[in-house]
């Protein structure tokens, strides 16, 4: 939503795991909100020390908003929860549509549809968003490398 708690942290273990496979001169990752509430902050520093304990370096990351190029240059975007999905299903144009995900539908392991929002609460819930946005990284990658880049 606002660009400094779950998707910071997904693009910057998406990143990793990318950069682990020697594939980051064909995947760009990048990460924006639906909202504007924080452009130009940094990631939410309960975040950025979780993302740390991992060994992922966040804190580069600035937030921005969506823009309608985004559509356009990527391939994928991905919405943390039904609340993002939709917002993004009406800003993006009809003809690319097809590019918007949800993050969960590639962690068929976990039982959630959304990637909570972390930011009201312990913890304890940086520590969760970090599994589960790991588990949907490893398993986008692994749908991206089977239809994409055959």
């Amino acid at each position: 939503m606002g660009n400094i708690c779950r998707s910071p942290t997904a693009h910057g273990v998406f990143e990793k795991l990318v950069k682990s496979k020697g594939l980051s001169q064909q995947i760009f990752t990048d990460s924006a909100g639906t909202h504007a509430y924080h452009v130009g902050e940094a990631p939410d520093s309960r975040s950025q020390a979780k993302a740390m304990q991992y060994g992922i370096d966040i804190s580069h990351q600035r937030a921005q908003k969506v823009k309608i190029e985004d559509f356009e240059y990527f391939d994928y975007i991905i919405a943390m929860d039904g609340s993002n999905y939709y917002d993004l299903k009406q800003l993006a144009p009809s003809h690319l549509q097809q590019k918007i995900y949800r993050f969960m539908q590639f962690a068929p392991d976990w039982d959630n549809e959304d990637v909570p929002d972390p930011y009201y609460g312990g913890g304890d819930g940086f520590e969760n968003v970090f599994k589960m946005v790991e588990a949907a990284s490893k398993g986008l990658l692994a749908h991206i490398l089977s239809t994409d880049l055959e």
